[in-house]
């Protein structure tokens, strides 16, 4: 019970610290970046006439905004409004939640680079499709053309980019807060206390329904990405499968209740549907081809 419990406090602090750290640095630079790339910028890109480079584009602009649906469907309703084609701005949707920078690095730090690497190829690409299925689909007709307010990202700032970065950097560190400390101590509860063999016996399956159920799992329980990851990697040195926790990951982060109900007040219900029906295929094919490689 002593090693336990030694185990714990060990594991809590190291990922306390390692986190903390990632966090911040990650969203330092982050948010340097995003200081040069505004909401017009987003927009005149987008409008460029080659139409294969825009879905790249969308997606790629969607990895580097914010990481969260207050920011992401704000800025979605005003390229839809200022008529940026429909593809690339659903690239743009996919990629926001699912593709932010610490979500990435996180993931490599806690789960390797080859994880985060076949995860960041796998969500690219998807949104990349998707973008394109929904382009060709017609959805833009569900579109009821409003206006959300957000919480205004790139609105204009005072000080020095720097000192801007370290605020934005604290800004989002300080509510995203809790749920690391919880997703630590719960990843470090199981490193100490829970048996490896009753993670191997009650949940490594690796097969396709075992990875169906955590898909669809990861929607109405909305952990968030920096809960579940410190959560996932205890898991995965437990024995459970890589690809069934990542699969529960994107259900969660990618078509989260707060998330569909901001979509639903921009969107008509046909959309809703074949969204969610879309993140459910994409946690379910990256699961299935994390856990044929590993």
């Amino acid at each position: 019970m002593t090693d336990s419990i030694i185990e714990f406090i060990k594991t809590f602090l190291m990922l306390s610290a390692e986190l903390l750290a990632l966090f911040i640095v990650v969203s330092f630079i982050v948010s340097l970046i995003q200081q040069v790339v505004s909401e017009e910028k987003i927009k005149r890109f987008l409008n460029r006439p080659n139409i294969a480079v825009n879905y790249i584009l969308g997606t790629f602009f969607g990895a580097i905004t914010p990481f969260c649906s207050c920011s992401t469907i704000p800025i979605l309703a005003g390229l839809l409004n200022s008529k940026v084609p429909f593809g690339p701005s659903m690239s743009f949707l996919i990629a926001s939640p699912l593709m932010n920078p610490v979500m990435i690095f996180m993931l490599w730090a806690l789960l390797g680079w080859k994880i985060a690497l076949i995860y960041f190829v796998v969500l690219s690409i998807f949104s990349v499709l998707t973008g394109l299925a929904f382009s060709k689909l017609n959805f833009a007709e569900t579109y009821k053309s409003v206006t959300v307010k957000g919480d205004g990202f790139f609105s204009n700032k005072q000080g020095s980019r720097v000192k801007q970065a370290l605020n934005d950097a604290w800004a989002f560190l300080y509510p995203m807060l809790p749920y690391l400390v919880i997703g630590v101590f719960i990843g470090a509860f199981i490193y100490g206390f829970i048996p490896a063999d009753f993670i191997t016996k009650y949940a490594s399956g690796d097969g396709i329904f075992a990875v169906m159920i955590a898909s669809v799992i990861g929607i109405p329980m909305y952990i968030r990405p920096e809960t579940m990851l410190p959560i996932a990697d205890a898991l995965v040195s437990k024995g459970m499968s890589m690809g069934t926790v990542i699969a529960l990951v994107i259900g969660g982060a990618g078509a989260s209740i707060p998330e569909v109900v901001m979509l639903s007040k921009l969107f008509k219900k046909k959309f809703l549907v074949a969204f969610i029906s879309a993140i459910l295929i994409v946690a379910i094919g990256t699961g299935l081809i994390i856990n044929s490689v590993f």
